[in-house]
């Protein structure tokens, strides 16, 4: 039997919105370094595809909008793992492209409910797990449109503005404990997420890139993964840049 060794040896992850994309690479990476991952997301589909490429794991269908479907199938995830170390929060959705004026109720409703609320849920039923050992790291996923703001995506960049002060409340409120919680803000990153949006939208964010191209998955999975691993120890309630040299501040 091969003993796997890594910065994740021992360590339980849930990662939402973990059946592609950034989730997906996270996932791919903390199995790699000895860890377990029980992945949530929406699209049964991709969990399928998911769970043949990756083996064994837990792979559940999970609605991050639904308070009490969170709670249970975090409660799922841990007695299943063991325990729970590690959350990454990489579930979201874009939302549709449009100007202020002509963006419809319902659909700022929906963004904020998957984006914000899908994030304080997830959080909120995992924490106990990780006080429980006294010991935790929670990656959020927002974006450099949190901090930046792209026009015509008023709904995404807010909610993504949202997802940094939550997590630097939360950061803080936590600091005197063994969890850690700080935040990722990536900008355009090659994933499906990227085909919900129209392709003059695409193309302004990309030409706003200073290194000139789109991110990998795996390269914003590197830097979650760093946010949630044991060396992450003094840095909390903070911000890392994925953004090709984009962000300003």
């Amino acid at each position: 039997m091969t003993v796997q060794t890594g910065r994740f040896n021992g360590r339980r992850a849930v990662i939402t919105g973990g059946a592609s994309g950034v989730g997906l690479a996270a996932a791919r990476q903390i199995l790699a370094e000895g860890g377990a991952v029980s992945l949530f997301d929406l699209d049964r589909e991709r969990l399928d595809a998911a769970a043949g490429a990756l083996g064994p794991q837990h792979c559940e269908r999970v609605d991050v909008t639904d308070p009490a479907g969170v709670v249970s199938a975090m409660r799922r995830a841990a007695d299943m793992l063991g325990g729970l170390d590690i959350l990454i929060t990489s579930a979201g959705v874009i939302g549709t492209t449009a100007p202020v004026v002509q963006y419809p109720l319902a659909e700022w409703q929906r963004v904020f409910a998957v984006n914000v609320d899908g994030v304080f849920h997830c959080c909120r039923a995992a924490i106990p797990y990780m006080q429980a050992g006294d010991y935790g790291r929670i990656v959020t996923v927002a974006s450099v449109a949190g901090k930046e703001g792209n026009p015509n995506a008023s709904a995404y960049s807010a909610s993504k503005g949202a997802v940094i002060a939550f997590t630097k409340s939360l950061g803080k409120e936590l600091a005197l404990t063994g969890i850690r919680a700080n935040t990722v803000t990536p900008g355009a990153i090659r994933t499906p997420m990227l085909d919900e949006i129209p392709d003059a939208q695409l193309d302004y964010m990309t030409k706003k890139i200073p290194i000139g191209r789109l991110g990998t998955a795996e390269e914003c999975a590197s830097l979650i993964c760093f946010a949630a691993s044991e060396d992450c120890s003094f840095s909390t309630g903070s911000v890392f840049d994925m953004s090709g040299g984009r962000a300003t501040y």
